[in-house]
């Protein structure tokens, strides 16, 4: 097994830096540190978990430039991104800082006892198993209300951000957090299992695909253990008859495109009514084509490089077997002749069942139209898939969007003439292959607690 981890420009091809791989004796160490760490911290009050994470926020903000540039060498985000990912991540730390207490206070129960009530004990070291496309934010979203509720964390990163990971626990500490509060692993996946087999884990959570998931759900499961997944999907967005189409357009282009199309939540499947299809072809590849890319660094291109070239070549394989199939390629759909692991936004419409733009997640700039005969085929397509994270309706008749997105549409994130995006105040989770639990607000700081009744006679 190799010792060492490699990090690679995804803009260049070229070699960043080197990561030693931790042995058995590091991870043992900070098993044992979470342990020690997690009985003082679950004993401080709220407020004082809370002003340790305000000056986590606070050390975010400083450091924005450098770990924005960070992340654009490892996994090819553009600059203006990054600088939302992180200002995101500040305020959500703030978000949990003012509401933990609330969310986790007693809860009173009237019954026949003197007392009786429902109290949330943290369980202890959750261990975060995360992706790259958001480096931060994915880390954070986890990290802020698991903290919060009194939990450690222990972070084992995708390997082609190792830099981002290693900057997370420096940046921690050095905004006064304890040592333990939260600690990196750089380690292969294929050691992941012993970790949550370590009966000193009390739980796991992972944002990642949906293989991914079932592995880890399979061995936590295996342990009685508490686990949060969040995993793919091919969010549908209905674009129906009475839709304002420069409204459907623009929310498509941006939920298509954001982090360069790589999002579990970003637009895939735009299901299209009948009388509306030619048009919304027609202007949204228009705006796809003016869409720019290049190198992540320069601050004035829209989408950068894919994070790896075994990704972007997979995509476009999905690309070439839907078009093998019967799809119409409108723009895009080529692997340029230049370094890095670029593929350009591209548009792929008359989409049916069985090719892997209707059946498989595109995670890159690659948009699906599928054409629905009428509003009821429209909701039917939109199901029809196994994963269930997002969706979207877009329609001028508000009140009955919403009814379909709130009764029909599938999902655990439905959003009316907008785009899917996580926000600190609503739960954010899916169904199906999408996973289960739930991330953010009241019910992402509840995943990890006892939730423990109290009786008094």
């Amino acid at each position: 097994m190799s010792t060492i981890l490699v990090s690679i420009d995804p803009a260049t091809g070229k070699e960043l830096k080197k990561y030693k791989i931790h042995d058995e004796k590091y991870v043992e160490k900070a098993l044992k540190t979470s342990v020690s760490t997690f009985e003082e911290w679950r004993r401080l009050p709220f407020s004082k978990r809370a002003s340790v994470l305000k000056n986590i926020a606070k050390e975010l903000r400083q450091q924005k430039d450098a770990l924005v540039k960070l992340a654009a060498k490892e996994m090819g985000k553009p600059m203006a991104q990054g600088h939302y990912e992180v200002e995101k991540c500040a305020s959500t730390l703030e978000f949990y800082a003012k509401n933990g207490a609330q969310f986790l206070a007693d809860e009173v129960v009237a019954t026949d006892a003197r007392k009786s009530y429902v109290s949330f004990q943290p369980l202890g070291t959750v261990l975060a198993i995360m992706p790259w496309n958001f480096p931060y934010w994915q880390v954070f979203r986890a990290f802020a209300p698991t903290v919060m509720a009194g939990n450690v964390m222990l972070l084992k990163h995708a390997s082609n951000v190792s830099g981002c990971a290693l900057a997370i626990e420096k940046l921690i500490l050095k905004a006064g957090a304890p040592k333990g509060l939260l600690q990196t692993l750089i380690i292969p996946s294929s050691r992941v299992q012993c970790l949550i087999d370590d009966s000193r884990v009390a739980a796991v959570t992972l944002t990642g695909s949906t293989e991914a998931g079932r592995k880890v759900a399979a061995v936590a499961g295996r342990n009685l253990k508490k686990a949060v997944l969040e995993l793919g999907g091919s969010d549908p967005y209905v674009i129906l008859e009475d839709a304002d189409m420069n409204t459907a357009v623009e929310i498509a282009v941006r939920g298509r495109l954001v982090n360069t199309g790589q999002s579990c939540i970003a637009a895939k499947r735009f299901v299209v009514a009948k009388s509306r299809k030619v048009e919304f072809e027609s202007r949204f590849t228009e705006e796809m084509k003016k869409a720019t890319w290049g190198d992540p660094l320069s601050g004035i291109h829209r989408i950068g490089p894919m994070a790896r070239h075994d990704l972007r070549d997979q995509l476009h394989q999905q690309v070439v077997d839907s078009i093998a199939k019967g799809a119409k390629l409108l723009c895009g759909g080529f692997i340029p002749n230049e370094p890095g692991a670029f593929y350009p936004p591209t548009v792929l419409t008359n989409v049916k069942k069985g090719m892997p733009a209707y059946d498989e997640e595109l995670f890159g700039p690659v948009a699906a139209i599928i054409e629905a005969k009428t509003e009821t085929d429209a909701m039917r397509i939109a199901n029809d898939t196994v994963f269930g994270l997002g969706g979207g309706i877009i329609s001028n008749n508000r009140k009955h969007a919403e009814m379909l997105a709130a009764t029909e549409l599938q999902a655990g994130n439905c959003y009316v003439n907008d785009f899917v995006h996580s926000d600190p105040l609503l739960p954010f989770g899916g169904i199906k292959q999408s996973g289960y639990g739930r991330e953010l607000s009241s019910f992402g700081i509840r995943e990890f607690v006892n939730i423990k009744s109290v009786y008094i006679k």
